[in-house]
């Protein structure tokens, strides 16, 4: 072995120019793939942080009933049908010892009125904010006014839809208690004659059925979202009973009637027992000169306190995180079975089936740069097998002379063996070396971008390729089957070559 490299060493010096071809195409190729590799990484982190942890949840629980998945990203004209009983999804969900947590959450379009009589349009997330911000983290970044505090109602505009509303209905939105704050102002805001100011609005919403009705909201704050943000720019979040009533969902506040036992009696007995209930014992004087006897004697009423009662109303779809290192295929069937065993109305969905054009997008751009980076070592293989292919043949006299001397036809294959995967050590691994280098320089140059699909490529709003421990072991894989794959032809051509063929050539 120690002869096999010496004579391979000797031969690399011997032909630095071809060497040194077939070092650098190795070299850019390793460099191209550890960058590659670094961008795919992460985007892939990126898209867990700012889509899967921040907006949607691995797995996302829609109603049974519900036709298409794409519940995060809605077409425009559908709308996404409420789950029948969170609280059946709810035990389940909670029996899953993969599932980290969950979160019920109600999503749907709603019209804004104005006195002038136009209508903007606005996509609604109702949530329990608290709980909201616990689940997916501090995704937004406060621009005006506060957050909304515990069972408190309120609304919480995007920056984009404040602007947008403006432009439609013609007034601007300024949070409850606060004033105009004139560096936040649009150009056209700014540009207005009068400016007509409002810190509520009404909201109406929209759904299949027509049974909606108009809610006057209080407007807390204004946000942006601080990660993709022009992604989910039209998203504002209400709380989750102002949803309800603009949907007509089942509201967790609504009014509990307790009957007496005599009025249920009355409602459970059917036509032919209506005159029992009519008779001499039911009849009795009033003195109408008394006071009048108080409803709550026959019926009274009740208003349980929201904060027991919230998952009792109506959701439209349920987030869940699962646990690191759960396949997100095979937790989404096996919660799909225990709904089913539980007769619960909900089917789980897979993140990126939910998130639907958003999701279709990155993965686009993955199989892209995927793509990318195989072509490219592609080419190397072709250029490295035709380089090392003509010095064989060029090389003929030299080999012929070493099989007349008695080296075998496997020493002659592996001389070039040797020669390829020294070169490829030692160009091969400085481009890893390179290429892991210029991804911490990428990343630590912050490179951002405002436009949404690049974003998407990005990970987030901030350009930050990854390279890890796992990607560098890729790369190096991918440099031994590349140099493996342009050697075998040379490998081939080489043990053909007999001492006869170095006196032909003679």
């Amino acid at each position: 072995m120690g002869l096999l490299f010496t004579i391979a060493w000797r031969n690399i010096l011997r032909h630095k120019g071809r060497s040194f071809v077939v070092g650098i195409i190795l070299f850019f190729g390793a460099l191209v793939m550890t960058v590659g590799n670094g961008v795919v990484s992460g985007m892939d982190r990126g898209i867990r942080e700012h889509i899967v942890k921040r907006f949607t949840g691995h797995i996302v629980i829609v109603s049974t009933n519900q036709k298409f998945d794409m519940v995060i990203t809605t077409p425009f004209g559908k709308t996404v049908l409420p789950l029948s009983g969170y609280t059946n999804v709810k035990s389940v969900l909670e029996g899953e010892p993969f599932v980290a947590r969950h979160l019920p959450m109600a999503k749907g379009m709603a019209f804004i009125l104005s006195e002038s009589g136009s209508m903007g349009r606005s996509s609604l997330i109702g949530v329990e904010f608290d709980k909201y911000r616990e689940f997916f983290g501090d995704n937004s970044a406060l621009v005006e006014g506060k957050y909304l505090r515990t069972n408190e109602r309120g609304l919480l505009v995007t920056t984009v839809s404040r602007e947008t509303i403006f432009d439609t209905s013609g007034f601007w939105i300024v949070p409850e208690g606060g004033t105009i704050d004139l560096s936040t102002l649009s150009t056209d805001a700014s540009n207005a004659d009068a400016l007509t100011v409002k810190n509520d609005v009404v909201l109406m919403g929209f759904s299949d059925d027509g049974a909606l009705k108009d809610v006057r909201v209080p407007v807390r704050g204004v946000f942006r979202y601080r990660e993709l943000n022009k992604l989910w720019e039209f998203m504002n979040i209400v709380d989750i009973e102002s949803f309800r009533e603009c949907f007509n969902y089942v509201s967790a506040s609504a009014e509990r009637v307790v009957l007496a036992e005599d009025t249920k009696k009355a409602l459970a007995a059917d036509s032919s027992d209506l005159s029992s209930l009519l008779d001499d014992s039911s009849v009795v004087a009033v003195d109408t000169k008394a006071q009048p006897l108080a409803l709550k004697k026959t019926m009274a009423r009740s208003i349980p306190p929201i904060s027991q009662t919230l998952d009792s109303g109506g959701y439209t779809y349920v987030s869940v995180m699962l646990k690191d290192g759960i396949s997100v295929e095979d937790a989404a069937k096996r919660i799909d079975a225990d709904l089913r065993k539980k007769g619960a109305d909900g089917r789980a969905v897979p993140w990126y089936k939910a998130a639907g054009s958003v999701a279709d997008f990155a993965v686009i751009i993955r199989a892209s740069l995927f793509g990318f980076v195989a072509f490219i070592f592609f080419v190397a293989v072709i250029i490295i097998m035709n380089t090392l292919s003509m010095a064989a043949m060029e090389r003929t006299n030299e080999i012929g002379m070493m099989r007349a001397v008695g080296a075998s036809r496997g020493f002659t294959g592996g001389m070039f063996t040797v020669e390829t995967v020294i070169l490829s050590a030692a160009f091969g691994g400085g481009g890893i070396i390179a290429g892991a280098l210029v991804t911490v320089v990428l990343t630590a140059m912050r490179i951002t971008t405002g436009n949404e699909m690049i974003q998407l490529a990005f990970g987030g709003d901030v350009f930050r390729p990854l390279v890890t421990a796992g990607d560098l072991a890729v790369c190096v894989v991918m440099v031994a089957v590349v140099t493996l794959a342009s050697v075998i032809y040379p490998v081939i051509i080489a043990r053909r070559i007999t001492p006869l063929d170095a006196i032909a050539r003679d």
